[in-house]
This record gives structure tokens, sequence and C-alpha cells, in this order.
């Protein structure tokens, strides 16, 4: 008596895998033809851009930091020229 493995059939989700992977590859044949090899996005290029980003949101951060520390500095030096007049 030999017992056969189950019959493979194709379900809905192998039909909808294979139609998403068909959708991707396409999208990706497109998008390079459109855009070109040298402008598509990779993740290396991606992960260089969110360098980039964050070295000028420090590079601002640091320019705001100054502002303030000169505003702090001149609005403490207007106070000290205050208290040393002399009251007429």
């Amino acid at each position: 008596m030999s017992t056969a493995g189950p019959n493979p059939s194709i379900g809905l989700t192998t039909i909808s895998r294979t139609v998403a992977s068909l959708a991707v590859g396409v999208v990706h044949t497109v998008e390079r033809a459109v855009i070109g090899e040298g402008r598509m996005r990779t993740a290396r290029g991606n992960a260089w851009e969110a360098v980039c980003a964050d070295r000028a949101r420090a590079d601002r951060r640091a320019e705001l930091d100054r502002l303030v520390a000169e505003l702090a500095a001149a609005r403490a030096a207007a106070r000290r020229s205050r208290e040393r007049q002399p009251v007429s």
C-alpha cells in the first residue's frame, strides 16, 4: 500500500504572491528604464542621504545653540551695564 502525498495545488495566496512579485519586477524594470542606472535609489544611497541629513541637522542645531549663547551673553552684558550706571 502506498500513500501519495498531498496534491500540490495553486491557492489564492500563491497567486497573490506571484502577482505581487511580477508587479515588483515590472516596476523595478520601468524605474531603471525611466530614471537610468546611475540614478537608481539603493540602500547605500539612502544610508548616505540619512547621514548627510543628520550632519546638516547637527550643524543647524550647533548654529542655533551658538546664536542663543551670543544672545544670552549680550543680554547679561546689558544687564551688568545697567547695574553699574549710577542712579541720578
